[in-house]
Order: structure tokens, then C-alpha cells, then sequence
């Protein structure tokens, strides 16, 4: 029997949307579920409400539950795919020191999972679970998709391309609805039927290269119009990348509140004006974990009541993929794989993308783009640049590229000076030395 194996199925809320999604595919009618988590409490949950959302939709998966690093291979064992959305170190403590130790230091961040000390340190911290992943897959599923969905993205990502045999593809949902909240804003709604568009870039800050409307007219010239009479009329939710409009000429895939700390442009402590000026959260991240985590309490004990779960099939890619996969149907996708093929001309081959990616029988393929508007492209090498050294830092234990990684960091540098970097960053590794390696100091290239 085919099998869809769930890492990270603690976290209910996404697995059941995945889940949901696969049961909702009369494709993958056939498969078998697993269930892997090393939080025993959280994974009983879920199992529960996957099973209720099954009921649902006639009762056809088998699901089994599997608990602990000891069962990881036996939940891998023959799975066709893999979906990955882990969190180590959860909000308390980890999220908390991630933000809480660098304000010491006079750096504030917004979400701090994508780039920025807390993307570095979640890379860190998750990489070492990934690659106990890979060795179990080479070893009892060779042949599966790896479908990552956990942050920071590209180097989690980039990390299992480059260094594991596991196929891997990384997935993202802010590539599917960048468009429809860009015109949806900008009261351009009747525009959103037959739209086309082309987005390349790396995650989190994919670009929007090019949008048309079903007669092929360019929106641009109205949208970047429009955008900048908005950003200085009222305080909105998305000033940011209204602001890239303005600037750089291009809209970009995630939201204003990540893409204020991956530039040296709004979060600045001697600029504070900054941050009301752009409507910029702070400390978001934090602020949405709680009322996340109080919110699932009362969510769970209302659907627990419940025998069966009704389930919508969800836009998210995975499921989709899988089907595409399994029945050869073709399906294009905003994939997240090595640019060795030169997929975008201007980036580097070993820098994970973002690009558009045919999915059919013989897998998942990246479509060429070209290369970027260079001010484009400048803008990822700044992200870029971080994903390759933090990658290098997980793969050689060597103390000084973490250094290096937080040095080259945007946000970072443009706030402290480097041996206030450095010391930061030492307060980090103490703090989550629990979850990480021995990285050893050395003055060696």
C-alpha cells in the first residue's frame, strides 16, 4: 500500500489541512497515513481529528501513529512521500530566546524564521533533525519526495539538496496568494479572473515579475500607480512591499511584517519613527504564537466532540503534488529547488530558488527564467549569502561562519557592530545548546 508519512504531526492545525487535502484526492484514495512525532500528547491529538476528518470523507486511510526518534524509520518505512512541518525547540523556549536575547542587544525583529538571528538559529537548531530524517529515508524509502514546508525555507531546503540523497522540493503558500491580496488591496479585484503572472525569486522574497490581466494588459503601470497613492493616504497592513513597489519597481511574495526585518531599511533604532511610518509589527511572531497556542485549546476540545470532521480541500501544494505524481497529470507549481540547472541566470547554482516547476509522472522539474532585474537579484544575494554560509556552518561545525552568517545578515549589520555580534550569537549557541551540535572555534578557512 502507498504511504504518506507526516513529520511534525504534533502540529495539528497544518496536518489536518494537508491531510484533509490527500483525503479529499480520489488519487491517493489508496494510501496509508503515518503519523510521526516526538511529542506522544501532541501527536494523540492529532491522530484523533485526522481520524474524524477520514469519517469524513468515508473512512478509506488507514492511519497509524508512531512516537519518538526510536519509530522514525518505521513511520518512513516504504512512504512514497514525506511532508516535513517540524519546530524544534517550540515557542518556549526556543522562539522566546530567539527574540528575547538579541533585544538585549538593541535588535528587534518581527517574525525571525526566514532570515535574521532567528532564522540563522532556526536553521541551526532544525538541520540536524533533517539530516537524521534523510539517513532514514535513504535507508527505507530511497525513492519518496521530501515536501518541506518547515523554516527558514532555503536553507532547510537547500541544505537537503545539496547534502542528502533525498528528493526534495520546498513549498511555500504566499507564492499562490501574492497576487490575489496584491490587487484584492488595491481594490483591483476585477482584475484577479484570467490574471497571469510570472514569480521568481527565493522564498519569502519571491518577485512578481510580471502580471496581466485575462486580455493580456499590463497592471503594473495602475498597480505600482496605485500603491504609492495608498501608502501615503492611510496606515494599511502590506506598507512595506508597497514601499518595494515604489523603490525597487516590483511586488514580492511574503507579507510587510517579514519583509521588514530582511533589509537594513525600516527596523532602525536610530530611525524609530521608522516603524510607526510603515505600520511595522514588532515582535509579531511571539505575539501570534500565544494567541495560536490559546486559541488551538479551545478549538481542540470543541472538535474532540466530534466523530466526524467535515474537511475542504485546501489550495496548499502538497496534495496536489502528489496526485500529479501518482496519476501523471501535469501541474505547475512556485517550487523551492537548486538553481543548478540556472533556473535564474544572475543567482548562484547552489542557492536554493523559488521558480515556477512542472510536476507530472517523472517528478517535479524547475521551468528557466532568465535573470532577475538586478536590483532584484542583488536584494536575494543579500538572503543568499546568508543561506549558503549558515549551510556551511551546519555541515562543519565551524563556530566562525555562524559568526560569519549573522556578520553578512542585513538586518543585523546594519544595527550592531561585530563584536557585539559575535558575543549575541554566543548567548544563542548557549541557549540552544540543547538542540545543537558542538560547533568548535577555529581560525582555519
Amino acid at each position: 500500500m502507498p504511504k504518506i508519512t507526516f513529520l511534525g504531526a504534533g502540529s495539528t492545525v497544518f496536518a489536518r489541512n494537508v491531510l484533509g487535502d490527500c483525503m479529499s484526492s480520489e488519487a491517493l484514495r489508496e494510501f496509508e497515513i503515518a503519523l510521526y512525532d516526538i511529542d506522544a500528547l501532541r501527536l494523540k491529538e492529532s491522530e484523533r481529528i485526522i481520524n474524524a476528518i477520514n469519517k469524513g470523507k468515508g473512512g478509506n486511510f488507514k492511519i497509524s501513529s508512531f512516537a519518538g526518534v526510536e519509530n522514525l524509520e518505521k513511520a518512513l518505512k516504504d512512504a512514497s512521500f514525506a511532508v516535513n512541518a517540524i519546530q524544534v525547540g517550540g515557542y518556549d523556549p526556543a522562539t522566546i530566546a530567539d527574540f528575547e536575547i538579541p533585544k538585549k542587544y538593541g535588535l528587534r525583529q518581527t517574525i525571525g524564521d526566514t532570515l535574521g538571528i532567528g532564522g540563522i538559529m532556526r536553521a541551526l537548531r532544525t538541520i540536524p533533525v533533517l539530516e537524521q530524517f534523510a539517513r532514514a529515508m535513504e535507508k527505507v524509502c530511497p525513492d519518496a519526495w521530501f515536501l518541506n514546508y518547515t523554516n527558514p525555507m532555503s536553507m532547510l531546503t537547500g541544505f537537503m539538496q545539496r547534502y542528502t540523497g533525498v528528493k526534495t522540493v520546498g513549498l511555500c503558500h504566499s507564492v499562490q496568494g501574492c497576487s490575489y491580496w496584491l490587487l484584492k488591496g488595491l481594490g483591483m479585484e476585477d482584475k484577479l479572473e484570467g490574471r497571469r503572472e510570472v514569480i521568481s525569486g527565493i522564498n519569502h522574497m519571491g518577485w512578481l515579475l510580471d502580471i496581466r490581466d485575462k486580455n493580456g494588459v499590463d497592471l503594473y503601470p495602475e498597480i505600482r500607480r496605485r500603491a504609492k497613492a495608498k501608502n501615503a493616504s492611510e496606515k494599511h497592513n502590506d506598507m512595506v512591499r508597497y514601499d518595494y513597489i515604489d523603490k525597487l519597481g516590483f511586488y514580492c511574495t511574503e507579507s510587510s511584517e517579514h519583509n521588514a526585518e530582511y533589509n537594513p531599511f525600516y527596523i532602525k533604532s536610530n530611525y524609530p519613527a521608522l516603524i510607526g511610518d510603515f505600520n511595522i509589527p514588532l515582535d509579531e511572531y511571539p505575539r501570534r504564537c500565544v494567541e495560536q497556542i490559546e486559541g488551538w485549546k479551545a478549538e481542540y476540545e470543541s472538535l474532540a466532540k466530534k466523530e466526524i470532521i467535515e474537511h475542504e480541500r485546501s489550495h496548499e501544494y502538497a496534495s496536489y503534488i502528489m496526485e500529479s505524481i501518482v496519476t501523471g497529470n501535469p501541474y505547475k507549481i512556485g517550487g523551492n529547488v537548486l538553481n543548478t540547472g540556472g533556473s535564474i541566470e544572475n543567482l548562484p547554482q547552489e542557492a536554493c530558488v523559488e521558480v515556477p516547476c512542472l510536476v507530472d509522472g517523472s517528478g517535479i522539474s524547475a521551468c528557466h527564467v532568465g535573470k532577475l532585474p538586478v536590483q532584484l537579484a542583488a536584494m536575494n544575494m543579500t538572503h543568499i549569502n546568508v543561506h549558503l554560509i549558515t549551510i556551511e556552518a551546519a555541515v562543519t561545525k565551524k563556530r566562525e561562519h555562524i559568526y560569519h552568517a549573522a556578520m553578512l545578515e542585513p538586518h543585523t549589520a546594519a544595527e550592531l557592530p561585530l563584536d557585539h555580534i559575535r558575543a549575541m550569537v554566543d548567548e544563542l549557541l548557549e541557549a540552544h545548546k540543547n538542540w545543537l551540535p558542538v560547533y568548535k572555534s577555529t581560525t582555519s578557512p
